[in-house]
């Protein structure tokens, strides 16, 4: 009996080793599993009781976009935080940015474009770009707004409306911020339907595609094929950044950042090669996954690579799909 019992005791041991061993292992992967979530996560959250629900209503169609809105209570004009959605999600999901930006007694707006991307009136379209206009319009005339301290942000399909937002919006907006963007809808619907995502059944609705892509209507919504506002980039800062683990841990490949600022350098007219992201250092990235030397970091993260011409930056960092969100919003009031 007490033969038995060691031998029972010994096995479930083991066992509970093993159990161990794997828990260890999921947890040394859950923060990717969790950042690539979490930023596109449309769950809605309870926001404070001084930040506001309004009504917008649109110029283009007289429809009403919700928002989420904080007004400053300071005497002198404060800055303005337009934080944009996922791609999933929709005015009510919840924003790190809201706090941050209530502690500092921002004006902070969290609007609704058409809801999440599954339409075709969402996803970037006309109406879409018009309604992150109206919010903007609605903020500057029901908030002490600096009107030189202009800032939108956005990670994920945020930070697709944010790149299409400085492509195409009629404010002189001072700075933008972009994170782990999709510049690319042709090459994103690809990339997710090797992934079998669901963000390919997405694009094909928001393009009016039927059995294959729409190839003009997701050009006309792609930030890539946009036309370049030369004459805002001479005053308008624009920030792209990626985590060099997107597109293995997270829904969107660096490439979609990294083609998007070359083809910002080729509207310019840069002819200095040197400041392009060259295809061997595009490849290198994609192999490695590792720095180009050493850049120095942002926050805590290694810097993979760095580019920058006049007012547009493009930092490839250590991390996959997300947003540093501290670290973004102390760059945006930092003058």
């Amino acid at each position: 009996m007490p033969v038995l019992f060691m031998k029972t005791f010994i096995r479930a041991f083991v066992l509970i080793i093993i159990w161990l061993q794997c828990a260890v292992s999921i947890a040394q992967t859950q923060p990717a599993t969790e950042s690539y979530i979490k930023f596109d996560d449309t769950r809605s959250t309870t926001w404070p009781s001084d930040v506001e629900l309004v009504g917008i209503q649109s110029s283009a169609d007289s429809q009403i976009q919700k928002a989420y809105f904080y007004k400053t209570r300071s005497a002198r004009p404060q800055p303005l935080i337009i934080s944009l959605h996922t791609w999933s999600g929709d005015y009510q999901q919840k924003d790190d940015l809201a706090p941050l930006c209530k502690q500092r007694d921002l004006n902070y707006i969290h609007p609704d474009f058409r809801g999440a991307n599954k339409t075709a009136s969402a996803c970037c379209s006309e109406l879409a770009l018009t309604d992150i206009d109206d919010a903007i319009t609605f903020a500057r005339q029901h908030a002490n707004v600096d009107t030189s301290k202009i800032y939108v942000i956005g990670v994920s399909g945020g930070g697709y409306a944010t790149l299409s937002t400085f492509m195409k919006s009629k404010h002189p907006i001072r700075k933008f911020s972009a994170w782990a963007s999709i510049s690319d809808l042709e090459a994103w619907y690809r990339e997710s339907t090797i992934r079998k995502a669901k963000y390919a059944t997405d694009i094909l609705a928001c393009t009016d595609s039927r059995e294959s892509l729409n190839l003009e209507s997701a050009r006309l919504r792609s930030p890539l094929y946009m036309k370049t506002p030369v004459n805002r980039m001479k005053q308008a800062k624009l920030f792209i950044y990626a985590g060099v683990y997107d597109g293995i841990q997270g829904s969107v490949p660096i490439t979609h950042s990294i083609n998007f600022y070359n083809k910002l350098l080729k509207d310019l007219s840069v002819t200095d090669r040197s400041k392009y992201v060259s295809d061997q250092e595009k490849l290198t990235l994609l192999e490695f996954r590792q720095p180009l030397g050493k850049l120095g970091q942002i926050a805590d993260r290694p810097i993979c690579l760095k580019k920058e011409v006049g007012n547009v930056r493009l930092t490839i960092f250590e991390g996959a799909h997300e947003m540093l969100t501290d670290y973004a919003l102390n760059e945006l009031l930092n003058e």
